[in-house]
């Protein structure tokens, strides 16, 4: 069977890439330290050898040598249009049926866990579309992204700046998550809702270990894979770095991934022509599985998603608590730019049980296309939640859309003209789900048949532009009873209707039933029962509202969401019915819990200061710790408050509940409560917890890594040396020496590069004896680490706070 690029992405052919550059460029002699994109202006002739021998190893695809070539790695030494039109000429000459432009990561972190903004970054991937597109590239592989937001927006530069077939995978590591915690099923979903032609799985792990990473994204996307895993784990022998795999061992893992339904491979680290060679041969004569997934309203945050099969009956909650309408305190929070307020009540609303979280951030004199961009940024670096983005605004929404890390829900479009031309462009450009109301230019109409011929006339806009039925919620909103009774009904039987002969999901505002009413929850709480009757799919509500949540456990039983009770009998085991036994306050009686909003009710208990750290919440831990000052002792705040709760968060890292950007929260706010007891009590508040040297080896440049430990390390209070990258060993030494450093921090990215970081330990072993070393980096392992003579591997970040407490304290 011909292996055809357009027949391959739509799934009807497979197609063979090429292997790992790097590897072979350092055969050719790459120096540790050089920009291998460089090679292509300075070496064309080992640039097109090597590419030649993946051509003639039967590979249909070649990736340019261009994964840095963006303008803040290539540093000014050469121009990204020269890099890359000399790098798709080398793979032309060397007889390319097909070439792929290669971008890779910035090398900068974005915002909110970096300083490289969403736009910035867009417009450094924008450069090299647009130079891959004038070079005469076929396609764009955009590979080893950990970000999703950075994927995003390197995803959007190639769509919107050529008409190139895209191609985007994501690396992870071996919890199944990339390091800012994205898993498989989540950068499946929001590429492909994003427009990638093909996704994937490339670097990090062997071709065993992606098979099950693989069959995840295979569960919930209908576009091609792509895996390109490396030839295992590096170790080096003698001068030389070895991957563990061999070429037999690793085609007979890929033949699995193959059969498994993935139509498009290749190799990555550590793979040669002889790897790709044996490929050839697994794939050919074959046709890809074919394969069809469920239907699913799916919604993703970069570290979750929420999953709703087509006509399974599942529900989920959509917390309603961030609206300023009747909120006087959140309004003025609003007004004064207290994003740390809005953060706190969508952390709440997660501890609550809530699903999705809807954003709406509108007051007449706020600046939406400003400020709701902001906030979901914030949200995003605290809550896992996926985001419904709430607003009257169509620019706001776009502006919100566009640098959301994840798949959103917009709320919303109306039946009107105007609305749907509006609104409906936006959900379609970047994926989104949206909120249909049933109302138009004549209002909301009475009738259970009326809003449905409006809803219809929705999901038929909807489809002209592109979005499918399972991404359209329809809300048949709820009009309060206290005025027209019958209105109750109608909405129900609408909610019925628009389920059997739309086929879309529901979802609605349901306090808005028993405005002006006495018992507001009880009455709500029965609506929403009886709405989940009529095909409900997803309230609008309070969840710190316990009648809610008694509904909503409930019917998760009687739907058979809640496998085996288990979530219900673990809540209710042990529940006082408040029928049986009055005045006991049981779960079902109808108080809604809240959390506290001044800081006087912040202060309370000390379990409270903890609490407020562990959940991220920067401007109340400092408020709160300004308050136990009043009361306590500043090192005993310190030491059984704010190191207790990083504790706690580090566990909870380690455990995979917590990610990246909640670790990292949790530490800017443990950061402000120690910068309000400096503050407020500099001479004798503090302890000095020592000094840390962080370094990127010499002749690396890769210093993501290096820098989250260092951000982290700060926020836990220690004083951080950070030297940068490319560092000599000597300047370890001398920074050891002048400032007394007991812990040094070594990182490495490349396989070249460790034996630099060998040096550097060699040197310290010799000149600082007593000084610690701990090391970490991608290609680093525990054994690797004990082998060139480290005393720590840190896998991680949280790993680093560990062993500086460990050697610290000590």
């Amino acid at each position: 069977m011909t292996r055809d690029l357009a027949r391959a992405l739509k799934g009807e052919s497979h197609l063979l890439f090429d292997g790992g550059m790097g590897t072979m460029l350092q055969e050719a002699g790459l120096a540790a330290g050089e920009t291998p994109e460089l090679w292509c202006l300075t070496h064309p002739d080992e640039v097109r050898a090597i590419h030649r021998a993946y051509v003639e190893a039967g590979s249909d695809v070649i990736t340019t040598n261009t994964f840095g070539a963006n303008r803040l790695k290539l540093d000014g030494k050469a121009t990204v249009d020269e890099v890359f039109s000399a790098a798709v000429a080398c793979a032309r000459a060397a007889g390319a049926r097909y070439v792929a432009g290669d971008i890779g990561p910035t090398g900068a972190l974005l915002r909110p866990l970096g300083t490289l903004s969403f736009d910035d970054a867009y417009e450094l991937f924008a450069e090299e579309a647009r130079a891959a597109a004038a070079a005469g590239a076929d396609l764009f592989i955009i590979e080893t992204m950990t970000d999703l937001l950075e994927a995003k927006a390197a995803l959007l530069a190639c769509r919107e700046n050529t008409n190139m077939p895209i191609i985007a995978t994501m690396t992870f590591g071996e919890d199944g998550r990339t390091f800012l915690g994205t898993s498989p099923e989540v950068a499946a979903v929001t590429l492909d809702a994003l427009g990638a032609d093909a996704v994937g799985i490339n670097c990090s792990l062997g071709p065993g270990e992606l098979l099950g990473l693989a069959k995840r994204m295979l569960a919930v996307t209908e576009k091609p894979l792509l895996v390109q895993a490396n030839a295992g784990l590096p170790h080096v022998e003698g001068e030389r770095t070895v991957y563990d795999i061999g070429p037999e061992s690793y085609a007979e893992s890929v033949r699995a991934l193959v059969d498994a339904g993935v139509g498009i491979i290749g190799g990555c680290c550590g793979t040669t022509p002889s790897y790709i060679r044996l490929l050839d041969e697994v794939i050919k004569g074959r046709a890809p599985k074919s394969r069809h997934i469920e239907r699913a309203l799916t919604a993703t945050s970069a570290q979750s998603m929420v999953h709703l099969p087509v006509g399974a009956g599942h529900v989920a909650v959509i917390g309603e608590r961030i609206n300023p309408t009747g909120k006087k305190r959140l309004q003025q929070a609003l007004r004064e730019g207290d994003i740390d307020y809005v953060v706190g009540m969508g952390i709440s609303q997660q501890e609550q049980g809530a699903d999705i979280l809807d954003v709406n951030i509108g007051l007449p004199e706020i600046n939406e296309a400003k400020l709701l961009p902001e906030v979901v940024e914030r949200l995003c670096a605290s809550v896992s939640l996926p985001l419904m983005l709430d607003s009257s605004d169509p620019v706001a929404l776009e502006a919100a859309c566009r640098r959301y890390p994840g798949k959103p829900i917009i709320n919303s479009v109306n039946g009107s003209r105007e609305s749907l031309e509006a609104i409906l462009p936006i959900a379609a450009r970047y994926g989104a789900n949206v909120v249909a109301l049933t109302l138009d230019e004549q209002g909301i109409p009475r009738t259970a048949e009326e809003r449905l011929a409006i809803a219809r006339r929705i999901v038929e806009a909807a489809k002209r532009a592109g979005i499918g039925s399972e991404r359209i919620l329809v809300d048949c909103l709820a009009m309060t009873v206290s005025t027209d009774q019958s209105q109750a009904t109608q909405t129900l039987k609408a909610i019925g209707l628009v389920k059997r002969e739309l086929g879309v999901f529901t979802t609605l505002g349901v306090s808005n039933i028993s405005f002006g009413l006495p018992q507001r929850p009880l009455i709500n709480s029965t609506f929403l029962s009886a709405a989940f009757g009529a095909g409900l799919d997803a309230p609008i509500l309070n969840p710190a509202t316990e009648r809610y949540r008694d509904v909503v456990r409930t019917w998760r039983v009687l739907n058979a969401q809640d496998t085996g009770a288990e979530q219900f009998i673990g809540n209710y085991a042990e529940w006082v019915d408040p029928y049986q036994h009055p005045g006991k306050g049981a779960i079902g009686d109808g108080v809604t819990t809240r959390q506290p909003e001044g800081t006087a009710a912040a202060a309370k208990t000390s379990s409270t200061l903890r609490e407020l750290v562990i959940s991220g919440r920067r401007g109340d831990t400092a408020r709160c710790v300004a308050e136990q000052l009043k009361h306590h002792d500043p090192l005993e705040i310190i030491n059984d408050e704010l190191i207790p709760a990083l504790d706690e968060v580090g566990d909870r890292f380690e455990a995979g509940t917590y990610f990246l950007p909640q670790l990292m929260a949790s530490a800017e706010a443990a950061r402000a409560g120690f910068d309000t007891i400096r503050d407020v009590m500099p001479a004798r508040a503090t302890t000095d917890k020592g000094a840390i040297c962080l370094a990127t080896v010499k002749g690396d440049i890769h210093d993501i890594g290096k820098n989250i430990v260092k951000m982290l390390l700060e926020n836990y209070g220690y004083t951080v040396f950070d030297l940068g990258r490319d560092v000599d060993p000597k300047l370890v030494l001398d920074c050891v020496r002048t400032h007394g450093i007991q812990l040094v921090g070594l990182s490495a990215l490349m396989t070249t590069t460790v034996k630099s970081m060998e040096t550097t330990i060699e040197l310290l072993r010799r000149e600082a004896p007593s000084t610690k070393v701990f090391v970490g980096g991608a290609v680093l392992t525990p054994e690797y680490a004990k082998m060139i003579g480290a005393d720590f591997y840190a896998k991680d970040a949280a790993e680093s706070a560990r062993i500086a407490a460990e050697v610290l304290s000590s």
